[in-house]
């Protein structure tokens, strides 16, 4: 297997030379996390400006070799258990795993495998005695959950104990196009995000920067305010975060880092309407 020094700016998706399998160090969830990327074709139904996934694509992805998938997470999963792999390739501060995150070069609910590929990673933690211990975690733009596969799977996730990241950058229907490249409407965004956490404990996650120097519009603040007040008693609270890594898209030159301040005065206003906020700058 490969043997690159894991780093926090660089969540190469081939770290381990596997088809589906990458491991990164997650400073959200504080450790090692096992990356599942069911995208490995880098399409998405849509197209965040700060997105790192390079020559990404609109599209869908392949069918799942779920065989393989099932090899490469187990065989990871004994490397990282009794093998070198966390001497080898992580940081001393590091050498914990946190979760298996369904995340990648796309939408993951876009894959038709998507809930047997859920059963597939409990499948896979319960067979090295860490069902419990590391979670399954689902990082998604939201947009396919009126799917009942979608739905199934989510479901199973909660079921395990594990929990969603539920991508909402913005609360307006210019915001969403010209952050997400989506049509999408606030909304259903907010309808959907409803379904999943009933589905799962979920948390919104939310990346903030500047656009050609400027913060973001008091008025998409007040209603992205507005859209999480009606769900914070569902909600299990929202990630802050900002550009760790560079964009890879072609807006890249125009976006800038927010300013941890900055950043604290929008998880304050945040905290008003009732959620827990974590923020990792």
């Amino acid at each position: 297997m490969s043997r690159i020094l894991l780093k926090i700016e660089d969540h190469s998706r081939d770290s381990a030379g596997m088809r589906y399998v990458y491991p990164v160090i997650s400073r959200r969830a504080g450790g090692v996390s096992v990356g599942i990327n069911l995208n490995p074709n880098n399409a998405c139904n849509w197209r965040c400006i700060y997105c790192q996934v390079p020559d990404l694509k609109r599209g869908g992805p392949p069918p799942v070799d779920l065989v393989l998938l099932e090899r490469e997470l187990n065989d990871f999963l004994d490397w990282a258990q009794s093998g070198d792999f966390m001497a080898t390739m992580v940081p001393a501060g590091a050498r914990r795993l946190v979760d298996v995150a369904f995340s990648g070069n796309g939408e993951p609910t876009s894959a038709a495998g998507f809930a047997n590929a859920v059963a597939i990673a409990e499948r896979a933690l319960a067979g090295h005695d860490l069902a419990g211990k590391v979670l399954i975690r689902l990082i998604t733009n939201g947009s396919l959950l009126d799917r009942k596969a979608v739905q199934t799977g989510i479901a199973r996730i909660g079921r395990a104990a594990g929990e969603v990241w539920f991508k909402v950058d913005t609360g307006t229907l210019a915001g969403l196009a010209r952050i997400n490249g989506t049509r999408a409407r606030p909304e259903v965004l907010a309808r959907r995000l409803a379904c999943c956490a009933a589905l799962a404990p979920t948390w919104v996650q939310t990346c903030l920067f500047r656009i050609d120097g400027e913060l973001p519009a008091e008025l998409e603040t007040q209603a992205y305010l507005s859209l999480l007040a009606p769900l914070a008693p569902v909600l299990a609270g929202v990630h802050l975060y900002g550009l760790a890594r560079p964009s890879l898209q072609k807006e890249a030159p125009r976006l800038g880092r927010m300013e941890v301040e900055r950043m604290e005065e929008v998880a304050h206003r945040i905290r008003q309407i009732g959620l827990t906020v974590r923020v990792s700058p």
